[in-house]
This record gives C-alpha cells, structure tokens and sequence, in this order.
C-alpha cells in the first residue's frame, strides 16, 4: 500500500520537479540538459552487463573513485557505469574516468522509468554509494535477482529516526538489499534495528580513508608551488558554501596585516559560485586569478580562485594548510581526508555532521583543528604560520589518522566477489 501510494506521489509531483530544474538551470544551465536520461532513457550511452554504480552527487563521487579503478583493474572485461543524480557529479565523473567509465543520470525513482533504465543496462551487480534507498529500485532489482550492494553505507540518527515512522516498509525494503557495507558499528546497529538481518551486515570501514597522493600527483602539486608561490606561504579554502567566502576574505585580509606575501586559494563546492567568489574578492579589494585561466600568481596576488573541476587533490599539495568548508554555515562539513594526505593541518568550523566519525577521529589526534568564526580562524592560521613545529605536527596528526583507518576498500572487494564472474588470472 505505502509502495503505491509512494509511486502515486512521485508521479503527482513531476511537475514541481521540472520546475525546480528550471530554477536551478537559472544559476547552473547543465540542469536544463538531459532531461531524457531521468525518465530511463539511455540508449547507446550505456554497454550491458556489466557493473552499475551510484554516487548521488560530488562526495560520494569522490569516494567512489578508488573503487571504480579497483573494479576496473579485476574486471576489465566487464563494462561499468557510473549514475549521478547531479551535473556536479556528472563532470566529476567524465573528468576523473574519461570514457574508461559510461555515465548517465539515474532515472527518477518512477517505475516506468527504473524498468526502461535496468533494461538498457541489465548490470551483474548493482552498488550504491552510501545510503540511497529508491524503493522501486530496490524493488526492480529484487524482482530482476541483481543484487544491491549499499556500500560506505551511513545512517544517521535523524535519518534512522524517520526512517522508524515507515518501519514495516523499511523492513521489507531492507529484505531486498543483498549486502549493506557499514561505515561503522553505529551506522549498522541502526539499520539492524530498522529490521536488516545481521547476516546483510558488514563492518567495512569508511571507503573515504583509501586515498594516497601518487608520486605523479605530489610531482604536479611540487612543481605548481614553484610556479605560483616559490617564496610564499599558502592556505587553501575548499568547498566553501554561501556565508563562507565573505568570512574567509575577511580572514585573509587580518591576515595579510602580518603576512604580507600570503597566498589564499579559495574553491567553492559549486561551479555556479565560481563567479560569486570572483564578485566578493574585487569588492574585498584584493588581486586574484582565476585557476581556469592558467594564469600564474605574480607577487601581487592575493588570491587565486579555484574555478576548475577534479583539481581538488593537487591544488591542496600546494598548500601550508586547508580550511575545509561547509562547516561555518550549517551545511554538515565536505571530506577533510583530502587535506590529511596531503600532511597538512585541517581547519573545520563546529558544523561537520556529515563526516562525524572521520572527524571526531581527526580532532581526537589532533589532526583536526575547530575554529568557529573569523577571530578564531585568524588566531589558529596565524600560529600555525609562525610555529612550524606547531604546523608540521598537527599535520602528521592528521594523515596518521588516515593510514590508521584505511583498509575498507580491500574488505569491500572482497565481499563483492561472489556477486561477480570469476577474475581472470
């Protein structure tokens, strides 16, 4: 009964929800394009067969990678494709696989299209990333015998607790997941207690913690520093949202009070607000570049903003440390185990639910540093540019923290093998 009415729903609302791509086409013009590709229809994009993965926006995309080439390298015979819900996502994807890996969106979770979709791509294997549950597909899948593998799955207290409303439905929902590969006891025990069996839970660890610098990644990263800021110290601010910029323009220009020549290299999350960060650093009064442009840094620039996609991992190996956004406005934090391996000291404002475990991690070994506005960002990067010890030992703490707890990707493999033809020696 809950399935119907929920189909019902979903087909009552596919007006509001061509509205709503209409509305953030206006900032973001990819959400105007591919249309077709939410309804299923993806013929000639997609080769049969294969592996299907999802990772619903730009995050889980980057915890995918490592996976995705792992999968590659023990099943290079079997074609695999990689859905997002999101264009960000989207060119995450193109530009970290090229066209090693087919990419479409994922279909609204409508039962015509979730049928017109799987018999386009008729995966071996189906494996979402986290914690995305579309009950048709699910229920698609079921009826297909494909099995679904959630993997780095997280479910938060909040989530679980609205989750518990529905719980009959859950429980015969979850019945259909072949395998949920945990983050973490807390995160199982409550899908346990939504009705999954403990015989289709895993304690895997987080996918998130398997990333390294390669030699020809920290070679890149060696030979931009000496391009852009040879002579200079460096701060890098990631995946900032709304609110964030203005804060750390203000914090950079405290800063440049009693470090003169200091470079700040501002990302934003968003590509729609590559133009916005550029609009608040000329009102702040300060020189920048645009990453896009491939113009270097002279001596008189301030700022360089970061307006390219898939540059996030080398552009933090030019950095003397990183402020991770999405933690000084309510937004639940981005990933600052990107920062970690590179040895550098992590900055977070006090909003990082999303990444909770890994960052109580990171701020118990000191690996991890809590600001929570200007003053306090100012107070911390100031120490940390004028006590090296200081520097070099929360930055230590921090990729320690990340060789500790790596490992989830090699246990994850390893449960997805009975699931998928044998590897060829």
């Amino acid at each position: 009964m809950l399935l119907r009415l929920y189909q019902v729903l979903l087909y009552l609302i596919q007006p509001l929800v061509w509205l709503r791509l209409l509305l953030r086409s206006r900032k973001a013009p990819s959400y105007r394009k591919r249309w077709a590709e939410r309804y299923g229809f993806c013929a000639g994009k997609v080769v049969p067969g294969g592996i299907m993965l999802h990772s619903v926006s730009v995050g889980e995309t980057l915890a995918a990678i490592p996976l995705v080439r792992a999968l590659r390298h023990r099943y290079p015979a079997l074609p695999i494709t990689v859905t997002t819900m999101t264009p960000t996502g989207s060119e995450r994807v193109q530009s970290a696989f090229g066209k090693d890996v087919h990419h479409v969106y994922l279909p609204y979770d409508l039962p015509g299209s979730m049928r017109r979709f799987l018999d386009q791509v008729n995966p071996k294997l189906v494996i979402i990333m986290e914690t995305e549950l579309w009950p048709n597909m699910i229920n698609a899948l079921h009826q297909r015998k494909i099995p679904l593998v959630i993997a780095n799955a997280r479910l938060s207290a909040r989530s679980a607790a609205g989750y518990k409303k529905i719980g009959s439905f859950m429980k015969v929902m979850l019945s259909r997941i072949t395998l949920i590969a945990a983050q973490n006891q807390e995160d199982g025990e409550r899908f346990i207690n939504l009705g999954l069996k403990r015989s289709q839970l895993t304690i895997t660890g987080s996918l998130k913690f398997d990333i390294s610098v390669t030699p020809e990644l920290a070679a890149r990263a060696i030979t931009l520093r000496r391009q852009w800021a040879p002579h200079r110290p460096v701060w890098i601010a990631t995946s900032t949202h709304e609110g964030e910029e203005a804060i750390l323009l203000q914090a950079h220009r405290e800063l440049l009070n009693q470090f003169p020549n200091l470079l700040l290299i501002l990302v934003p999350r968003h590509p729609e607000r590559f133009s916005v960060a550029k609009d608040l650093t000329q009102k702040a009064g300060m020189s920048y570049t645009q990453r896009s442009t491939g113009e270097i840094p002279n001596i008189g620039t301030q700022v360089v903003i970061g307006d390219t996609m898939g540059e996030l991992m080398l552009l933090y190996g030019i950095a003397d440390l990183a402020f991770v956004g999405g933690s000084l406005v309510e937004r639940g934090g981005h990933n600052p185990l990107e920062a970690a391996a590179h040895a550098i000291p992590v900055l977070m404002g006090p909003h990082t639910f999303n990444f909770k475990d890994i960052c109580n991690k990171l701020a118990e070994a000191d690996g991890l540093i809590t600001i929570s506005d200007t003053t306090t960002l100012v107070k911390e990067i100031t120490t940390l540019l004028t006590d090296e010890d200081y520097r070099l030992y929360h930055g230590r703490q921090a990729v320690e923290v990340l060789h500790q707890n790596q490992g989830a990707l090699q246990r994850l493999l390893h449960l997805l093998e009975p699931h998928l033809p044998p590897r060829s020696q």
